[in-house]
């Protein structure tokens, strides 16, 4: 299933597969907490040893935390326990974060993925009679951007020149017959990536044999991320931009084999409000136009 396919209008919050909130649900909410704000800083500046201020340092997000507060909860006479059963299991602890769909305004749904921190289901005179006022929940996200819910992808092959039509000289004239065959088109071997958000986006890269040494470089700023390794026809390496892994197969870690040139795989991002033309290039000689890299990324915001 897509993240957030119960999403259909402004209010809707849809945590996991099956869980939504919002208008017509037995589940309202009156308060957002974490979703629009900037997430807490670790702030990498130095006090200046003999003067007023500090040595500006980098800035790195922490984990974003977001609340559903004042949350009501409303069902027929004799099903309160059924919906708040359902609500307690889309919302049991867990170690592995799910997507977390919130749709506020105009600009349409964003997506996060977030596990369960706390949930608060006040249980007072009301409840018997099917309504549940105070109730709450909170989620942490430990990556703290939120992110398009449309995933966007591009491919590309190693660059190759187009053929064009093949002459030979033969006696006596002949004419051209339409259609004509121009042959196979050619490849520039480059791709665009347009991240639309205000933040850095961490692309997933695919790339398919056969080849050998394949490398993808970012034309405006030249890093790159470049791999010693022969892929067969049928191997697949997977680079992980966000979590700086790099895997054969989906099984066995290739991490090892990133060149002198490659940059730390967790500085190859998609900058915020521009277009990325990415370079998909490999060892001289290797020219199979088979050979592709597959880039998958969503815009990325704070």
């Amino acid at each position: 299933m897509a993240p957030g396919d119960k999403v259909t209008r402004p209010g809707h919050v849809q945590f996991g597969d099956e869980l939504l909130l919002g208008p017509d649900t037995p589940y309202r909410w009156r308060s957002l907490s974490g979703w629009e704000d900037l997430p807490a800083l670790d702030s990498g500046s130095v006090n200046r040893a003999d003067g007023h201020g500090s040595y500006p340092g980098r800035l790195l997000a922490q984990a974003r935390t977001i609340g559903l507060d004042d949350v009501i909860v409303r069902a027929p006479h004799g099903t309160i326990g059924a919906v708040v059963r359902a609500l307690n299991a889309a919302t049991a602890l867990g170690d592995a974060e799910q997507p977390l769909v919130i749709w506020l305004d105009e600009r349409g749904p964003m997506l996060s993925f977030a596990r369960v921190l706390r949930r608060a289901v006040p249980v007072g005179n009301g409840y018997r009679l099917g309504t549940i006022t105070g109730a709450a929940i909170q989620w942490e996200a430990s990556d703290p951007r939120r992110y398009s819910v449309i995933e966007q992808q591009a491919t590309t092959s190693l660059p190759a020149p187009e053929p064009g039509l093949e002459w030979q000289a033969t006696p006596g004239p002949e004419r051209l017959a339409y259609p004509i065959d121009f042959g196979a088109p050619g490849s520039t071997g480059t791709l665009l990536a347009l991240n639309d958000g205000d933040a850095p986006s961490h692309p997933l890269v695919t790339i398919r044999g056969p080849v050998s040494r394949p490398s993808v470089t970012n034309l405006r700023t030249g890093e790159a991320i470049e791999y010693d390794i022969d892929l067969a026809a049928d191997d697949e390496l997977l680079v992980d931009t966000g979590d700086g892994a790099v895997t054969l197969n989906r099984t066995a870690s290739r991490l090892y084999t990133a060149t002198a040139r490659s940059v730390p795989e967790q500085l190859f991002a998609l900058a915020p409000s521009s277009a990325t033309t990415l370079a998909f290039r490999a060892a001289p000689g290797s020219t199979d136009r088979r050979a592709a890299v597959s880039i998958r990324w969503r815009s990325a915001f704070w």
